[in-house]
């Protein structure tokens, strides 16, 4: 059983004792989010893209906690401005609290590409810094050490083709000293005391015990599937693929498509003028062809700013082929 968490550290470029698996991304998230003990007054800088779960948490930590949560400016680019999240570091009387930022929104094949750049002011500044890359691990090579992120949490069944019901975490060993899991029962910790108890050393302290074994190892599987394939070789199919449609989308009249960026991935997000997503998706489904909507609640800062309420997503992956690229836009034309 530790074959995935293995797999897992070497696709992230860490330590197998820094990889929890849980049931879901957002469990992993709230594991880290709720251990932070954060108080009223605490600031939080999170970004337009972030993810509605994500954001229904701070919501909820305002209610309870009185925290304050600060949205981090993107630039002419839509990526995270780095110039004003330097200031926003510096200003009020203390240090924010947290750096939370969604590295690929759900709703568009957006990277930000300064998540890095984000990772090494959070480091020196001594603020915690918690990605969330559902929507990367899988289509893209993501490295911990270079973006300097204290916790990564992403979920199996999206671009890493694992079972549904699987998440993983990753902690770095400085912010495992820093904060505990906002939970933890005896697979995380031991009881060693009417008032005492230990967390265990590795980041299984955030991972609870009732796990489906099946479901743990169909996880491990599908990171040594994509470490055998190479997640290079991945990446640049990806980028191939979602390149060709989006080219090819932008041709159609009446088709917008809705991705912005300075680097786009396997997500491509587009709307039909005078189309309702849902008739879309509908006609394309008699086809056999699998698109998904996003729904501005998911994205709910993006979409209010760009004046959106839903939008198609068509997800492309390395075993898509240019015929099927070009059978969905042969699909699309009578619409």
């Amino acid at each position: 059983m530790e074959k995935p968490y293995t797999a897992l550290a070497q696709l992230l470029n860490c330590h197998p004792d820094e990889i929890a698996i849980t049931t879901s991304s957002t469990a992993s998230w709230f594991q880290v989010f709720g251990g932070l003990n954060l108080k009223a007054g605490d600031r939080i800088l999170t970004s337009i893209s972030e993810y509605g779960s994500n954001f229904l948490a701070y919501l909820q930590a305002i209610k309870r906690q009185q925290v304050e949560v600060e949205i981090i400016p993107e630039d002419a680019e839509g990526d995270v401005d780095i110039l004003a999240l330097e200031k926003l570091v510096a200003a009020g009387t203390s240090k924010p609290a947290l750096i939370a930022i969604t590295h690929i929104p759900t709703s568009s094949g957006r990277v930000y590409t300064h998540a890095a750049a984000v990772g090494a002011i959070a480091q020196r500044e001594g603020i915690p810094y918690l990605l969330d890359a559902t929507q990367s691990i899988g289509q893209m090579p993501i490295d911990v050490q270079q973006l300097q992120c204290d916790y990564l949490t992403s979920t199996g069944r999206k671009f890493l083709r694992a079972p549904r019901g699987t998440g993983l975490l990753y902690a770095s060993r400085a912010a495992m000293a820093r904060a505990e899991p906002a939970m933890v029962d005896v697979h995380g910790a031991v009881w060693t005391g009417r008032h005492d108890y230990k967390l265990v050393p590795s980041a299984k302290r955030y991972e609870l015990y009732e796990m489906s074994y099946a479901a743990k190892m169909g996880l491990g599987l599908a990171a040594e599937y994509v470490l055998e394939i190479g997640i290079e070789a991945v990446w640049k199919r990806v980028q191939h693929i979602a390149g060709m449609l989006r080219q090819q989308l932008q041709e159609l009249k009446g088709v917008t498509v809705q991705d912005r960026g300075r680097l786009l991935c396997g997500i491509v997000s587009f709307t039909m003028e005078g189309k309702r997503p849902e008739d879309v998706k509908q006609a394309l489904g008699e086809e056999k062809i699998n698109v998904s909507i996003s729904p501005a609640n998911s994205t709910l800062l993006d979409f209010s700013q760009r004046g959106l309420t839903k939008v198609l997503r068509a997800s492309v992956h390395y075993y898509n082929t240019e015929e099927e690229v070009h059978r969905f836009l042969e699909a699309l034309k009578p619409l």
